[in-house]
């Protein structure tokens, strides 16, 4: 029997990404109105179990999955790397195959994106990329579900991502031929997004643009998309913040932009650095239902994962 692996969006085909989100929204919808720790109706996950293995520090992955697990009706384990024989040493290989025989599925967010990969390799349970140093891929449909929730339709639509053409940014590279939007992407020479992923999503017909200044990846866009210009590990945090403040999100960039383009940021959000607080707390902003539909989204990652 095939494992399905969710690891990076570029891998899977559009229909079955198409119909991720399509359970995404329907499992929202029926929740409506319900305390948040009842299980679902059909309960469809009732006996299984998630392991969650965290090399960096999370709010966001870790909540959302361990209440996606429990409104499923399954259980998750959650440790550190620390907590666990990887931080003595025992390799990734092993420790799949040793998680593989205890639990139904494993999600892992990972300082380094081989080491999920490998993982994924050894294991004979489905492993979900929880953020690695190369990619987000649960961020961005989460990111997508949310797009859609507020009306856009995402064929034919204009998305732009502006600062570090980092993960996430790879991530929704990744996501552009498989959904049919355009991505204008602003960033300076020195962080520009992996011409693997640029290359990758040209070759399946995505409409990927770069531009060296903000002001021309927004024109006319109707997303605005950005993320901390300083993430976990980096540590040229003052060269970061010199060279990338000329791409911090103002009011004035989102006029650039289409009159009723929609702002994101996948958290945790610096105010006053990658973007002002006028535009993350103002109208424009979708970061909350973004923030949420972490949760819904990765709900159905999991059913899919496990046929469901």
């Amino acid at each position: 029997m095939t494992i399905r692996h969710f690891i990076d969006l570029w891998q899977l085909p559009s229909h079955e990404l198409r119909a991720i989100l399509d359970q995404a929204h329907a499992m929202k919808r029926a929740r409506t109105g319900w305390p948040k720790g009842k299980v679902d109706a059909d309960a469809p996950l009732e006996g299984h179990t998630l392991a969650m293995i965290f090399e960096k520090s999370s709010t966001r992955t870790r909540f959302s999955f361990d209440m996606a697990m429990r409104q499923l009706g399954g259980s998750s384990i959650t440790a550190t790397s620390s907590d666990m024989q990887l931080g003595r040493g025992e390799t990734i290989e092993d420790t799949a195959k040793v998680l593989s025989r205890y639990v139904d599925a494993v999600m892992i967010r990972a300082n380094d994106h081989g080491d999920v990969e490998s993982f994924a390799e050894a294991a004979s349970v489905p492993v979900i990329n929880g953020l690695t140093d190369r990619s987000h891929p649960c961020q961005i449909m989460a990111d997508l579900m949310t797009l859609e929730e507020h009306g856009l339709t995402l064929e034919g639509a204009r998305l732009a991502w502006v600062g570090d053409g980092n993960n996430v940014c790879s991530s929704m590279i990744h996501a552009a031929p498989k959904f049919g939007f355009s991505l204008a992407i602003g960033t300076p020479d020195r962080y520009a997004p992996d011409d693997e992923d640029v290359i990758l999503a040209r070759e399946e017909q995505g409409r990927i643009d770069l531009f060296d200044t903000a002001e021309e990846a927004v024109v006319g866009a109707d997303v605005v998309i950005a993320d901390t210009f300083v993430s976990m590990g980096d540590k040229d945090a003052d060269e970061r913040l010199a060279e990338l403040d000329p791409y911090a999100v103002t009011e004035e960039l989102m006029e650039l932009a289409d009159g009723q383009a929609k702002f994101l940021h996948c958290l945790p959000a610096h105010r006053g650095e990658e973007v002002d607080a006028e535009v993350i707390d103002g109208p424009q902003s979708l970061v909350w239902d973004e923030a949420e539909n972490r949760l819904h989204a990765q709900k159905a990652i999991l059913r899919w994962c496990l046929s469901k």
